[in-house]
C-alpha cells in the first residue's frame, strides 16, 4: 500500500502543540522555517515551527531528506527557497559561523589534537569568550556531563559514550538558541546507548531553546522528542506526539517503524472492506475511508482452520519468511491478507512453521484499531 498526503493533511489534528507547523507560537521566539532545497531530481520541502523548550525529532527512511533538512538548518546546505528564522532573525542571511546554532554530529567530529576541555572550550572561544572564560565554561559543562575526570584526555582515550558527551558539551557550551543532533546515538553500542540516551533526555529536558533531532531509531525519537515529524520523499507525511503517531500511523514506513500491520479501506459500521481485498471486523463503528491497524502480537496462527474460535477475523495464508524479532519469532505471511505475526519459539516449533507452510491467521476484533484516513 502506498499512501500520499499533502503537508497540511499530514498534521494530526488536535495533536500539535502551539508553535508547531500546525499553528503559530504567538511570538517570534523559536524556529520558523520553510526549507526548500533542490538537488538534481531531489526536492526537499519541509515547514517547521518549533517553540523554545520543545524537542522535535525528524524521522524518515534513508534518502527521505531528514539529514538535508538538518544541514539546511545548520547553514551547511544552502536553501533554494523558503525561509529560516530563529527568534525573529533571518538566519539564511547570517554567516554559518555566526549563527547561534550548536550541532552534534553522528561521528562527534572532535578535534583529535585537543583535550576534552579544549574541545569544549573551542566553541565559546569562536563566539568571543576569552580563553579563561571559555575554559571555565568548558569545565562546568564537563562536570555536568560527569566527565570532569577526563578533562585532560584526548579523543582517542575516550570511550564512544564519553566522546558523545564531550560533543554534546561542546555544542551546549556556546549557549545555542538552536541545538541540532544528527543521529547522536548511532555510533554507540547497545549498553552505552541506553545510558547516554537517559542522560541526553535529562539535558534536553533542561534545554530552554529549540532542539531538533534527526534519527532513524524509533526508540530514540519516542524517548527524546516531544513531537515527531516524519519525512518521506522530501516532504512531511505525518507529525504529532510520539504516542499519537504510534497509535495512528498513516504510511507503511511509519507502521513498520512502530511495529504494526496497517491497511486502508472503506468502513461500514464495524466492517472494513480493505483495499487489499478481504474484510476486517473492528470494535470501532465508522463510515467511509479508514485505516485499520493491529500489532503482530495480536495474530494467532493455526495449521488447520480453527473451529469454535472467538476471533471474528480469519484469513488463509502462507509463510514466506521467519526471523528472530527480540525474544520471539516473526512470521511474514502472504495470501488473503499479507501480514506479520509474532509468536514464541516454542509455538513456532509446535506449529512446524517454515517458509511455504500454509496457515490460518486469526485476529480478535478487540485487538484491531480503526481510524479515519
Amino acid at each position: 500500500m502506498t499512501e500520499s498526503h499533502d503537508q497540511a493533511a499530514a498534521t494530526d489534528g488536535g495533536d500539535v502543540r502551539a508553535g508547531t507547523s500546525g499553528g503559530g507560537p504567538g511570538s517570534e521566539e523559536g524556529l520558523d522555517a520553510r526549507l526548500l532545497v533542490e538537488r538534481g531530481t531531489f526536492r526537499l520541502d519541509v515547514a517547521l515551527r518549533v517553540a523554545p523548550g520543545e524537542v522535535v525529532a525528524l524521522l524518515g527512511p534513508n534518502g527521505a531528506g531528514k539529514t538535508t533538512a538538518l544541514r539546511a538548518l545548520a547553514g551547511l546546505t544552502p536553501l533554494s527557497g523558503g525561509h529560516l528564522r530563529l527568534d525573529g532573525t533571518e538566519l539564511d542571511r547570517t554567516p554559518t559561523e555566526s549563527r547561534p546554532v550548536g550541532v552534534v554530529f553522528q561521528d562527534y567530529l572532535l578535534f583529535p589534537h585537543l583535550t576534552a576541555l579544549d574541545n569544549v572550550a573551542f566553541g565559546p572561544r569562536c563566539h568571543g569568550a576569552t580563553k579563561a572564560e571559555a575554559r571555565a565554561r568548558a569545565a562546568e559543562w564537563l562536570d555536568r556531563m560527569g566527565l570532569a575526570a577526563h578533562a585532560g584526555a584526548k579523543p582517542r582515550k575516550l570511550s564512544g559514550g564519553q566522546a558523545q558527551r564531550v560533543a554534546l558539551a561542546r555544542a551546549l557550551a556556546t549557549r545555542p538558541r538552536l541545538l541540532l543532533l544528527d543521529e547522536p546515538l548511532a555510533a554507540l553500542d547497545a549498553r552505552t546507548r541506553l545510558e547516554v540516551r537517559a542522560q541526553l533526555r535529562r539535558h534536553l529536558a533542561d534545554f530552554e531553546a529549540v532542539a531538533v533531532l534527526v534519527t532513524h531509531d524509533p526508540l530514540d525519537a519516542m524517548v527524546l522528542a516531544d513531537r515527531l515529524v516524519v519525512v518521506e520523499d522530501g516532504r512531511i507525511v505525518q507529525e504529532g506526539s510520539p504516542s499519537h503517531i504510534a497509535r495512528h500511523p498513516r504510511t507503511d514506513y511509519i507502521a513498520q517503524l512502530v511495529g504494526l500491520n496497517l491497511y486502508q479501506g472503506q468502513a461500514d459500521g464495524h466492517t472494513v472492506r480493505l483495499d487489499a481485498g478481504p474484510a476486517v471486523t473492528t470494535t470501532e463503528a465508522l463510515t467511509g475511508p479508514v485505516f485499520v491497524a493491529f500489532p503482530p502480537s495480536a495474530v494467532t496462527l493455526h495449521r488447520d482452520r480453527p473451529t469454535g474460535s472467538s476471533a471474528r477475523n480469519l484469513w488463509h495464508g502462507k509463510v514466506t519468511g521467519l526471523e528472530t524479532h527480540g525474544d520471539q519469532i516473526r512470521a511474514d505471511l502472504t495470501g488473503e491478507l499479507p501480514l506479520a505475526a509474532d509468536l514464541t519459539t516454542v509455538a513456532a516449533a509446535e506449529l512446524d512453521l517454515h517458509p511455504g507452510a500454509e496457515v490460518w491467521a486469526t485476529v480478535k476484533a478487540t485487538q484491531t484499531h480503526a481510524y479515519r484516513s
